[in-house]
Protein backbone atom coordinates (compact mmCIF):
# COMPACT_ATOMS: atom_id res chain seq x y z
CA UNK A 1 0.00 0.00 0.00
CA UNK A 2 1.39 3.66 -0.77
CA UNK A 3 2.05 6.01 1.75
CA UNK A 4 -0.04 8.68 1.91
CA UNK A 5 1.22 11.40 -0.15
CA UNK A 6 1.17 14.17 2.45
CA UNK A 7 4.30 16.08 4.15
CA UNK A 8 4.12 15.76 8.01
CA UNK A 9 4.24 18.99 9.53
CA UNK A 10 7.30 18.20 12.10
CA UNK A 11 8.90 21.95 11.54
CA UNK A 12 8.72 23.85 14.53
CA UNK A 13 9.60 27.63 14.83
CA UNK A 14 12.50 27.58 16.04
CA UNK A 15 13.90 25.52 13.08
CA UNK A 16 12.00 27.59 10.38
CA UNK A 17 13.14 30.85 12.26
CA UNK A 18 17.18 29.36 11.95
CA UNK A 19 16.44 27.87 8.30
CA UNK A 20 15.66 31.74 7.31
CA UNK A 21 18.61 33.17 9.03
CA UNK A 22 20.72 30.06 7.98
CA UNK A 23 19.40 31.43 4.00
CA UNK A 24 21.12 35.06 4.77
CA UNK A 25 24.28 33.96 6.06
CA UNK A 26 26.53 32.38 3.97
CA UNK A 27 30.43 31.24 3.77
CA UNK A 28 30.70 34.56 1.73
CA UNK A 29 30.18 36.75 5.09
CA UNK A 30 32.98 34.87 6.59
CA UNK A 31 35.24 34.32 3.47
CA UNK A 32 34.50 37.22 0.94
CA UNK A 33 33.49 39.98 3.19
CA UNK A 34 37.33 41.36 2.19
CA UNK A 35 36.13 41.52 -1.60
CA UNK A 36 33.16 43.33 -1.33
CA UNK A 37 34.44 45.90 1.03
CA UNK A 38 37.48 46.46 -0.98
CA UNK A 39 34.91 46.77 -3.93
CA UNK A 40 32.98 49.50 -2.44
CA UNK A 41 34.73 50.74 0.74
CA UNK A 42 32.31 51.59 3.92
CA UNK A 43 29.11 51.98 0.93
CA UNK A 44 28.88 48.45 1.12
CA UNK A 45 26.87 48.94 4.65
CA UNK A 46 24.41 50.75 2.23
CA UNK A 47 24.60 47.96 -0.29
CA UNK A 48 23.74 45.51 2.19
CA UNK A 49 20.59 47.56 3.74
CA UNK A 50 19.24 48.26 0.13
CA UNK A 51 19.39 44.28 -1.01
CA UNK A 52 18.08 43.20 2.15
CA UNK A 53 14.83 45.29 1.94
CA UNK A 54 14.41 44.07 -1.58
CA UNK A 55 14.68 40.61 0.10
CA UNK A 56 12.02 41.36 2.14
CA UNK A 57 10.04 42.86 -0.10
CA UNK A 58 10.46 39.43 -2.13
CA UNK A 59 9.84 37.38 0.81
CA UNK A 60 6.72 39.24 1.78
CA UNK A 61 5.17 38.73 -1.41
CA UNK A 62 6.21 34.78 -1.30
CA UNK A 63 4.94 34.83 2.13
CA UNK A 64 1.60 35.64 0.96
CA UNK A 65 1.04 33.27 -2.00
CA UNK A 66 2.00 30.73 0.50
CA UNK A 67 -0.49 31.29 3.29
CA UNK A 68 -3.16 31.82 0.68
CA UNK A 69 -3.31 27.89 -0.01
CA UNK A 70 -1.37 25.90 2.37
CA UNK A 71 -2.13 22.76 0.39
CA UNK A 72 0.94 24.04 -2.08
CA UNK A 73 4.39 21.97 -1.62
CA UNK A 74 5.93 25.11 -2.60
CA UNK A 75 6.37 28.42 -3.85
CA UNK A 76 6.85 26.39 -7.65
CA UNK A 77 3.18 25.28 -7.38
CA UNK A 78 2.31 29.15 -6.89
CA UNK A 79 4.14 29.84 -9.85
CA UNK A 80 2.48 26.97 -12.27
CA UNK A 81 -1.09 27.77 -11.27
CA UNK A 82 -0.88 31.37 -11.99
CA UNK A 83 2.00 31.70 -14.78
CA UNK A 84 1.28 28.33 -16.15
CA UNK A 85 2.79 24.71 -16.53
CA UNK A 86 5.80 26.31 -18.68
CA UNK A 87 6.87 28.78 -16.46
CA UNK A 88 6.66 26.15 -13.47
CA UNK A 89 8.44 23.73 -15.47
CA UNK A 90 11.59 25.71 -16.11
CA UNK A 91 11.47 27.53 -13.04
CA UNK A 92 11.48 24.60 -10.89
CA UNK A 93 13.80 22.50 -12.59
CA UNK A 94 16.33 25.78 -12.44
CA UNK A 95 15.72 26.01 -9.04
CA UNK A 96 16.70 22.09 -8.72
CA UNK A 97 19.83 22.57 -10.73
CA UNK A 98 20.92 25.88 -8.58
CA UNK A 99 20.51 23.60 -5.62
CA UNK A 100 22.18 21.16 -6.95
CA UNK A 101 25.21 23.06 -8.06
CA UNK A 102 25.65 24.74 -4.75
CA UNK A 103 25.99 21.59 -3.28
CA UNK A 104 28.38 20.87 -5.47
CA UNK A 105 30.54 24.13 -4.86
CA UNK A 106 30.59 23.11 -1.23
CA UNK A 107 30.94 19.45 -1.04
CA UNK A 108 34.17 20.35 -2.99
CA UNK A 109 35.09 23.31 -0.45
CA UNK A 110 34.50 20.73 2.41
CA UNK A 111 37.72 18.91 1.04
CA UNK A 112 39.70 21.93 1.26
CA UNK A 113 38.74 22.68 4.66
CA UNK A 114 39.42 19.23 6.03
CA UNK A 115 42.23 19.34 4.61
CA UNK A 116 43.56 22.54 6.94
CA UNK A 117 43.78 19.88 9.82
CA UNK A 118 44.48 16.90 8.39
CA UNK A 119 46.39 17.42 5.11
CA UNK A 120 46.63 13.60 4.53
CA UNK A 121 43.23 13.39 3.55
CA UNK A 122 42.01 12.63 0.03
CA UNK A 123 40.17 15.27 -0.92
CA UNK A 124 37.32 13.78 -2.22
CA UNK A 125 36.86 12.05 1.17
CA UNK A 126 35.23 14.62 3.45
CA UNK A 127 32.39 15.49 1.13
CA UNK A 128 31.61 12.40 0.55
CA UNK A 129 31.30 11.60 3.67
CA UNK A 130 29.09 14.27 4.12
CA UNK A 131 27.24 13.76 2.06
CA UNK A 132 26.07 10.28 3.09
CA UNK A 133 25.44 11.37 6.83
CA UNK A 134 23.34 14.24 5.52
CA UNK A 135 21.40 11.68 2.82
CA UNK A 136 20.86 9.35 6.14
CA UNK A 137 19.38 12.08 8.24
CA UNK A 138 17.27 13.59 5.57
CA UNK A 139 15.42 10.49 4.74
CA UNK A 140 14.51 9.57 8.63
CA UNK A 141 12.87 12.40 9.22
CA UNK A 142 11.98 16.35 8.14
CA UNK A 143 12.57 17.36 12.13
CA UNK A 144 16.28 15.83 11.54
CA UNK A 145 16.69 18.34 9.17
CA UNK A 146 15.03 20.97 11.05
CA UNK A 147 17.62 20.62 14.27
CA UNK A 148 20.92 20.19 12.02
CA UNK A 149 19.82 23.55 10.18
CA UNK A 150 18.90 24.79 13.98
CA UNK A 151 22.46 23.83 14.80
CA UNK A 152 24.09 24.95 11.78
CA UNK A 153 23.10 28.52 11.79
CA UNK A 154 23.45 28.65 15.66
CA UNK A 155 27.46 28.12 14.80
CA UNK A 156 27.07 30.91 12.36
CA UNK A 157 25.48 33.56 14.76
CA UNK A 158 28.09 32.74 17.70
CA UNK A 159 30.83 33.62 15.29
CA UNK A 160 29.15 37.03 13.66
CA UNK A 161 28.03 37.83 17.79
CA UNK A 162 31.54 37.67 19.01
CA UNK A 163 32.76 39.80 16.00
CA UNK A 164 30.48 42.49 16.72
CA UNK A 165 30.75 42.29 20.60
CA UNK A 166 34.84 42.42 20.10
CA UNK A 167 34.18 45.63 17.91
CA UNK A 168 32.30 47.41 20.53
CA UNK A 169 35.07 46.60 23.11
CA UNK A 170 37.89 47.36 21.24
CA UNK A 171 36.35 50.75 19.89
CA UNK A 172 35.37 51.59 23.47
CA UNK A 173 38.91 51.41 24.86
CA UNK A 174 40.39 52.19 21.41
CA UNK A 175 42.51 49.32 21.47
CA UNK A 176 45.78 49.91 19.07
CA UNK A 177 46.11 47.61 16.20
CA UNK A 178 49.20 47.16 13.61
CA UNK A 179 47.56 49.99 11.60
CA UNK A 180 46.10 52.33 13.99
CA UNK A 181 43.50 52.70 16.41
CA UNK A 182 39.93 50.70 17.21
CA UNK A 183 37.66 53.92 15.71
CA UNK A 184 34.66 54.35 14.44
CA UNK A 185 36.30 57.17 12.64
CA UNK A 186 37.85 54.24 10.36
CA UNK A 187 34.23 54.40 8.48
CA UNK A 188 34.86 57.60 6.96
CA UNK A 189 38.45 58.65 7.65
CA UNK A 190 39.79 56.85 4.73
CA UNK A 191 37.67 58.56 1.36
CA UNK A 192 34.28 58.66 3.12
CA UNK A 193 31.76 56.84 2.52
CA UNK A 194 31.92 56.75 -1.43
CA UNK A 195 36.17 56.20 -1.51
CA UNK A 196 35.52 54.32 -5.07
CA UNK A 197 33.03 56.61 -6.35
CA UNK A 198 29.55 55.38 -7.57
CA UNK A 199 30.72 52.96 -9.90
CA UNK A 200 32.49 51.13 -7.02
CA UNK A 201 28.76 50.65 -4.86
CA UNK A 202 27.01 50.16 -7.91
CA UNK A 203 29.06 47.21 -8.63
CA UNK A 204 28.98 45.92 -5.15
CA UNK A 205 25.52 45.21 -6.23
CA UNK A 206 26.23 41.81 -7.89
CA UNK A 207 28.30 40.19 -5.28
CA UNK A 208 25.97 41.69 -2.41
CA UNK A 209 22.56 40.45 -3.67
CA UNK A 210 23.94 36.52 -4.70
CA UNK A 211 24.88 37.02 -0.68
CA UNK A 212 21.39 36.18 0.05
CA UNK A 213 20.66 33.58 -2.42
CA UNK A 214 18.80 30.98 -0.19
CA UNK A 215 16.59 33.20 1.51
CA UNK A 216 13.58 31.56 -0.42
CA UNK A 217 14.26 28.27 0.80
CA UNK A 218 11.10 29.18 3.39
CA UNK A 219 9.11 28.50 0.08
CA UNK A 220 9.86 24.72 0.41
CA UNK A 221 9.01 24.84 4.12
CA UNK A 222 5.32 25.69 4.31
CA UNK A 223 3.48 22.14 3.70
CA UNK A 224 6.29 20.80 6.31
CA UNK A 225 5.69 23.42 8.85
CA UNK A 226 4.32 23.07 12.48
CA UNK A 227 1.90 26.32 12.74
CA UNK A 228 2.91 27.92 9.14
CA UNK A 229 0.26 30.38 9.72
CA UNK A 230 2.10 31.55 12.97
CA UNK A 231 5.52 30.55 11.84
CA UNK A 232 6.16 31.77 8.24
CA UNK A 233 5.15 35.45 8.62
CA UNK A 234 7.05 35.58 11.89
CA UNK A 235 10.07 34.54 10.19
CA UNK A 236 9.92 37.08 7.09
CA UNK A 237 9.05 39.78 9.34
CA UNK A 238 11.99 39.30 11.42
CA UNK A 239 14.61 39.36 8.27
CA UNK A 240 14.90 43.26 8.43
CA UNK A 241 16.37 42.73 11.88
CA UNK A 242 18.45 39.98 10.75
CA UNK A 243 20.00 42.09 7.93
CA UNK A 244 21.11 44.87 10.46
CA UNK A 245 22.07 42.74 13.28
CA UNK A 246 24.60 39.93 11.67
CA UNK A 247 25.50 41.89 8.11
CA UNK A 248 25.19 45.35 8.59
CA UNK A 249 26.45 44.86 12.35
CA UNK A 250 29.86 42.97 11.46
CA UNK A 251 30.66 44.85 8.83
CA UNK A 252 30.35 47.67 10.61
CA UNK A 253 32.73 46.31 13.34
CA UNK A 254 35.07 45.28 10.66
CA UNK A 255 35.62 48.45 9.83
CA UNK A 256 35.66 49.97 13.06
CA UNK A 257 38.80 47.76 14.04
CA UNK A 258 40.18 47.83 10.98
CA UNK A 259 40.48 50.77 8.00
CA UNK A 260 38.36 49.23 5.18
CA UNK A 261 41.50 50.02 3.08
CA UNK A 262 43.74 48.05 5.45
CA UNK A 263 41.48 45.02 5.47
CA UNK A 264 42.73 41.86 2.81
CA UNK A 265 40.55 41.20 -0.07
CA UNK A 266 42.04 37.63 -0.07
CA UNK A 267 41.97 36.56 3.47
CA UNK A 268 38.80 36.26 5.45
CA UNK A 269 38.53 39.32 7.54
CA UNK A 270 37.40 37.71 10.31
CA UNK A 271 40.48 35.92 10.75
CA UNK A 272 42.60 39.12 9.64
CA UNK A 273 40.83 40.87 12.87
CA UNK A 274 40.34 37.79 15.25
CA UNK A 275 44.22 37.28 14.69
CA UNK A 276 45.32 40.77 15.40
CA UNK A 277 44.13 41.24 18.62
CA UNK A 278 46.09 37.79 19.90
CA UNK A 279 43.61 35.04 19.18
CA UNK A 280 46.06 32.93 17.73
CA UNK A 281 43.27 29.97 16.56
CA UNK A 282 41.72 32.40 14.18
CA UNK A 283 41.90 30.86 11.38
CA UNK A 284 41.19 27.12 13.10
CA UNK A 285 37.98 28.80 14.34
CA UNK A 286 36.54 30.70 10.63
CA UNK A 287 37.45 27.54 9.55
CA UNK A 288 35.50 25.38 11.60
CA UNK A 289 32.44 27.82 10.64
CA UNK A 290 32.76 28.23 7.17
CA UNK A 291 32.83 24.29 7.08
CA UNK A 292 29.27 24.14 9.26
CA UNK A 293 27.97 26.72 6.80
CA UNK A 294 29.23 24.62 3.75
CA UNK A 295 28.02 21.41 5.23
CA UNK A 296 24.54 23.55 5.85
CA UNK A 297 24.44 24.61 2.48
CA UNK A 298 24.22 20.50 1.13
CA UNK A 299 22.11 19.84 3.90
CA UNK A 300 19.60 22.15 2.34
CA UNK A 301 20.48 21.98 -0.99
CA UNK A 302 19.08 17.75 -0.19
CA UNK A 303 16.18 19.31 1.52
CA UNK A 304 14.96 21.50 -1.29
CA UNK A 305 15.81 19.53 -4.39
CA UNK A 306 13.85 16.26 -2.95
CA UNK A 307 11.00 18.82 -2.07
CA UNK A 308 11.30 19.97 -6.12
CA UNK A 309 11.57 16.99 -7.53
CA UNK A 310 8.48 16.04 -5.84
CA UNK A 311 6.75 19.28 -6.73
CA UNK A 312 7.73 18.52 -10.13
CA UNK A 313 6.81 15.32 -11.02
CA UNK A 314 3.51 14.56 -8.72
CA UNK A 315 0.85 14.54 -11.36
CA UNK A 316 2.95 13.55 -14.09
CA UNK A 317 1.90 9.53 -14.98
CA UNK A 318 5.51 8.19 -16.30
CA UNK A 319 6.82 5.85 -14.14
CA UNK A 320 9.80 7.18 -13.30
CA UNK A 321 7.73 10.93 -12.27
CA UNK A 322 5.76 8.52 -10.27
CA UNK A 323 8.68 7.13 -8.34
CA UNK A 324 10.26 10.62 -7.75
CA UNK A 325 6.80 11.75 -6.62
CA UNK A 326 6.51 8.89 -4.28
CA UNK A 327 6.82 9.88 -0.47
CA UNK A 328 8.20 7.41 1.90
CA UNK A 329 6.51 5.31 5.54
CA UNK A 330 8.13 8.52 7.38
CA UNK A 331 6.20 11.51 4.78
CA UNK A 332 9.70 12.49 3.09
CA UNK A 333 10.29 12.75 -0.65
CA UNK A 334 13.31 9.68 -0.23
CA UNK A 335 13.08 9.31 -3.92
CA UNK A 336 14.09 12.07 -4.82
CA UNK A 337 16.52 13.09 -2.50
CA UNK A 338 18.56 9.94 -3.10
CA UNK A 339 18.30 10.92 -6.78
CA UNK A 340 19.76 14.72 -6.29
CA UNK A 341 22.42 12.91 -3.59
CA UNK A 342 23.76 10.52 -6.61
CA UNK A 343 23.70 13.35 -8.94
CA UNK A 344 25.65 15.49 -6.38
CA UNK A 345 28.21 12.82 -6.17
CA UNK A 346 28.71 11.58 -9.13
CA UNK A 347 29.21 15.43 -10.45
CA UNK A 348 31.72 15.87 -7.30
CA UNK A 349 33.96 12.87 -8.34
CA UNK A 350 33.94 13.90 -12.47
CA UNK A 351 35.69 17.40 -10.68
CA UNK A 352 38.09 15.55 -8.84
CA UNK A 353 38.90 13.61 -11.87
CA UNK A 354 38.87 15.60 -14.10
CA UNK A 355 39.31 18.92 -12.56
CA UNK A 356 38.75 22.25 -14.46
CA UNK A 357 38.67 25.05 -11.57
CA UNK A 358 38.04 27.45 -14.96
CA UNK A 359 34.50 25.16 -16.18
CA UNK A 360 33.11 24.54 -12.46
CA UNK A 361 33.78 27.81 -11.29
CA UNK A 362 31.79 29.50 -14.58
CA UNK A 363 28.89 26.51 -14.32
CA UNK A 364 28.69 27.53 -10.76
CA UNK A 365 28.39 31.26 -11.72
CA UNK A 366 25.49 30.68 -14.04
CA UNK A 367 23.95 29.10 -11.57
CA UNK A 368 23.56 31.97 -9.23
CA UNK A 369 22.78 33.69 -12.26
CA UNK A 370 19.26 32.16 -12.54
CA UNK A 371 18.31 33.14 -9.03
CA UNK A 372 17.44 36.68 -10.61
CA UNK A 373 14.64 34.63 -12.88
CA UNK A 374 13.53 32.54 -9.91
CA UNK A 375 13.10 35.38 -7.90
CA UNK A 376 11.06 37.75 -10.74
CA UNK A 377 8.86 34.65 -11.36
CA UNK A 378 8.20 35.12 -7.72
CA UNK A 379 7.13 38.43 -7.75
CA UNK A 380 5.49 37.88 -11.15
CA UNK A 381 3.31 35.02 -9.65
CA UNK A 382 2.42 37.54 -6.84
CA UNK A 383 1.15 39.85 -9.32
CA UNK A 384 -0.80 37.46 -11.27
CA UNK A 385 -2.23 36.20 -7.71
CA UNK A 386 -3.32 40.06 -6.81
CA UNK A 387 -5.09 40.44 -9.98
CA UNK A 388 -6.71 37.42 -10.00
CA UNK A 389 -8.26 38.11 -5.96
CA UNK A 390 -9.11 41.70 -7.52
CA UNK A 391 -11.30 40.06 -10.21
CA UNK A 392 -12.70 38.06 -7.40
CA UNK A 393 -13.47 40.52 -5.28
CA UNK A 394 -11.31 38.86 -2.26
CA UNK A 395 -8.90 41.53 -1.68
CA UNK A 396 -9.61 40.93 2.10
CA UNK A 397 -9.04 37.54 2.82
CA UNK A 398 -5.22 37.78 2.50
CA UNK A 399 -3.90 37.24 6.22
CA UNK A 400 -0.34 38.52 5.32
CA UNK A 401 -0.92 41.53 2.70
CA UNK A 402 2.32 42.38 0.41
CA UNK A 403 3.33 45.81 2.21
CA UNK A 404 3.35 48.79 -0.44
CA UNK A 405 1.63 46.64 -2.76
CA UNK A 406 1.38 47.01 -5.75
CA UNK A 407 4.76 49.24 -5.94
CA UNK A 408 7.02 47.15 -3.60
CA UNK A 409 6.51 44.15 -6.10
CA UNK A 410 7.18 46.63 -8.92
CA UNK A 411 10.74 47.42 -7.13
CA UNK A 412 11.93 44.53 -6.48
CA UNK A 413 11.39 43.44 -10.20
CA UNK A 414 13.21 46.59 -11.20
CA UNK A 415 16.03 45.53 -8.66
CA UNK A 416 16.86 42.54 -10.19
CA UNK A 417 16.64 44.06 -13.09
CA UNK A 418 19.54 46.45 -12.66
CA UNK A 419 21.41 43.80 -10.91
CA UNK A 420 21.44 42.25 -14.47
CA UNK A 421 22.37 45.25 -16.34
CA UNK A 422 25.00 45.93 -13.53
CA UNK A 423 26.81 42.26 -14.17
CA UNK A 424 26.82 43.17 -18.21
CA UNK A 425 29.56 45.60 -16.55
CA UNK A 426 31.96 43.04 -16.20
CA UNK A 427 33.10 40.05 -18.81
CA UNK A 428 33.04 37.09 -15.88
CA UNK A 429 29.49 38.11 -14.93
CA UNK A 430 28.21 38.97 -18.31
CA UNK A 431 29.05 35.45 -19.56
CA UNK A 432 27.37 33.89 -16.96
CA UNK A 433 24.27 35.91 -17.70
CA UNK A 434 24.35 35.31 -21.38
CA UNK A 435 24.48 31.13 -20.15
CA UNK A 436 21.64 31.80 -17.47
CA UNK A 437 19.26 33.27 -20.70
CA UNK A 438 20.41 30.30 -22.97
CA UNK A 439 19.52 27.69 -20.19
CA UNK A 440 16.32 29.01 -19.81
CA UNK A 441 15.67 29.31 -23.23
CA UNK A 442 17.09 25.96 -23.82
CA UNK A 443 14.39 24.69 -21.08
CA UNK A 444 11.31 26.50 -22.61
CA UNK A 445 12.42 24.97 -25.70
CA UNK A 446 12.10 21.35 -24.01
CA UNK A 447 8.76 22.04 -22.40
CA UNK A 448 7.60 23.20 -25.71
CA UNK A 449 8.57 20.35 -27.55
CA UNK A 450 7.23 18.04 -25.13
CA UNK A 451 4.04 19.46 -25.33
CA UNK A 452 3.54 19.37 -29.30
CA UNK A 453 4.24 15.25 -28.78
CA UNK A 454 1.61 14.98 -25.84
Amino acid sequence: MAAKQEFSRELKSRHVQLIALGGTIGTGLFLGAGKSIHLAGPSIVLAYLITGTICFLLMRAMGELLLSDLKKNSFIDFIRTYLGESVGFVTGWTYWICWITIAMADVTATGLYIKYWFPNVPQWLPGLLIIAVLLTMNLITVGLFGETEFWFALIKIIAIIALIATGILLVVVGFKTPVGKASLGNLLNYGGLFPKGLKGFLLSFQMVTFGFIGIELIGVTASETENPKKVIPKAINEIPTRVIIFYVGSLLALMSIYPWKNISASQSPFVQVFENIGITAAAGIINFVVLTAAASACNSSLFSTGRMLFSLNYKNNSSFSKWLSKLSRRQVPANGIVFSAIVITFAVIANFVIPNTALFSFISSVATTCFLFIWGMIIVAHLKFKKQQKLQKKNNKSKFKMPLFPWGDYLVLAFLIFVAVIMCLDKTTLAALIASIVWLGLLFSIKSAARRME
